[in-house]
């Protein structure tokens, strides 16, 4: 079955537009409609040449604290030879638009749309749009938490057409899921995987769970349950969503419905304040390979 990706291109709208819009703000959530993705809330990095950026995730105390996600947008001839600022950080690339080339200790790897890619912190990668048309990708990082026993993961480059979606049980595939790494491999401590909900399909009970999440729709359209209210999203709509706030939904057709999901896993929930901006407490550091 052909996938689609959405991307956002920018622009302004026109002045003869209404500027009533369906983001949203709130305690448990928030909702980044594809609307608000224009030219003027693109951010630039230190470092990465003929790339510009939406910040659509940051830590910030009391809502979402594990993780940031950007969509990237890079040239053909753009890229970065230090993408990464943070010895600590881990990243996941999800390609939607474009390809580009990513090094990983001299190897290098293409990425097009549906290619993932995990790096490992401090794995010196690089990244290059060494195509000729405009490459976008999303970038999702957290600091990785060492734990005792523990090794650190090693990079990985896959691509979501080479990996069978897993169903939910008694779901008849209509609710399904499609995991780049193993659930139980405790190395990793956060999971981007892709949701699909075929036509009619629901998330039939309020997920409440300690796990916080960043859900970019990737395609098709839906209506969402976050805390108290429902909300219709499309494909371009982010949803970031604190820890514990209830969540469900139905898939609204006419084709599939499917998401990018971000959520931190595997860990202990921390009891005081993380040391080195996010990082696992200092007694932990160096207890994994």
């Amino acid at each position: 079955m052909p996938r689609s990706y959405f991307a956002p291109t920018g622009g302004l709208p026109g002045q003869d537009q209404l500027l009533t819009d369906r983001a949203i703000f709130t305690e448990a959530y928030a909702v980044i409609p594809k609307g608000t993705m224009r030219d003027i809330t693109t951010s630039f990095l230190p470092g990465w040449e003929g790339t510009r950026l939406w910040v659509i995730a940051r830590p910030m105390t009391g809502f979402a604290e594990t993780f940031s996600q950007y969509i990237m947008e890079v040239q053909p001839g753009g890229g970065s030879d230090h993408p990464e600022s943070d010895p600590d950080a881990q990243g996941v690339l999800f390609v939607v638009e474009g390809s580009v080339e990513v090094t990983v200790e001299g190897a290098a790897q293409r990425l097009e749309p549906g290619g993932y890619a995990y790096l490992p912190p401090s794995s010196g990668w690089t990244l290059r749009n060494t195509g000729e048309a405009v490459a976008r990708f999303h970038w999702v990082r957290k600091i990785w938490e060492p734990a005792p026993g523990v090794d650190m993961p090693e990079p990985l480059f896959l691509n979501e057409a080479d990996i069978a979606p897993t169903p939910m049980p008694d779901t008849d595939g209509a609710w399904a899921t499609t995991r780049f790494v193993d659930p139980l491999d405790l190395r990793h401590d956060m999971h981007v995987t892709i949701v699909t909900l075929q036509p009619g399909a629901v998330i039939p009970f309020l997920e409440t769970h300690v796990m916080e999440h960043g859900l970019y729709v990737l395609e098709g359209k839906g209506v969402y349950r976050l805390n108290g209210d429902w909300v219709e999203v499309e494909a371009g709509d982010f949803m970031w969503l604190r820890a514990f706030c209830p969540q469900a939904c139905y898939a609204g057709g006419p084709g599939p419905f499917r998401y990018l999901l971000y959520k931190d896993v595997n860990r202990h929930a921390a009891l005081r304040p993380l040391a080195h901006g996010g990082a696992a407490p200092t007694r932990f550091r160096g207890a994994a390979k």
